[in-house]
């Protein structure tokens, strides 16, 4: 499979992917913990069917430590006892924050409020930051079919 296309060689392209490839840098520096951010990418990327960031992301989460077990049951997470009630607070904030177009209305006061027990402002802050960053990037991916699986753990950081 080959890319539609070659976002790097595009000078408009180049150019806007560095400035966003940055803010992931930013997100990625945030006070909201790591495996977290690592969780919620793939969950985000998995209702997208990003297989470029599924790639990324699981590779990336199993570097740092992540373990297998975890990395396989974020597609179940609801009904999996291994994730901690902050994890799950930031998985069904990303959730509902990422099926917006479904006609689900958006992030619930319910939700809001339980991510809002398990962080701090700065943390909810770069957690919606996170999940719109990785729509965002989603949709770049897909659109352009991007292949997925040769990704090396920390290849773009």
């Amino acid at each position: 499979m080959n890319a539609r296309l070659d976002y790097f060689a595009s000078p408009t392209a180049g150019k806007t992917l560095k400035y966003f490839m940055s803010a992931g840098k930013a997100i990625k520096g945030s006070p909201l913990p790591a495996a977290t951010q690592e969780l919620v990418a793939l969950r985000v990327s998995q209702i997208n069917g990003c297989a470029v960031c599924i790639d990324m992301h699981t590779k990336d989460a199993a570097a740092a430590g992540e373990t297998s077990v975890r990395l396989n049951l974020v597609a179940a997470w609801r009904e999996a006892t291994v994730f901690t009630e902050a994890e799950r607070a930031a998985l069904e904030l990303a959730e509902q924050g990422t099926r917006i177009a479904d006609g689900a209305g958006g992030v619930t006061d319910e939700v809001w409020a339980y991510a809002a027990k398990h962080y701090d402002e700065e943390q909810l802050s770069a957690l919606v930051v996170l999940v719109s960053f990785m729509n965002t990037a989603n949709r770049l991916n897909v659109i352009a079919q991007q292949p997925a699986g040769d990704y090396e753990p920390g290849q773009f950081h």
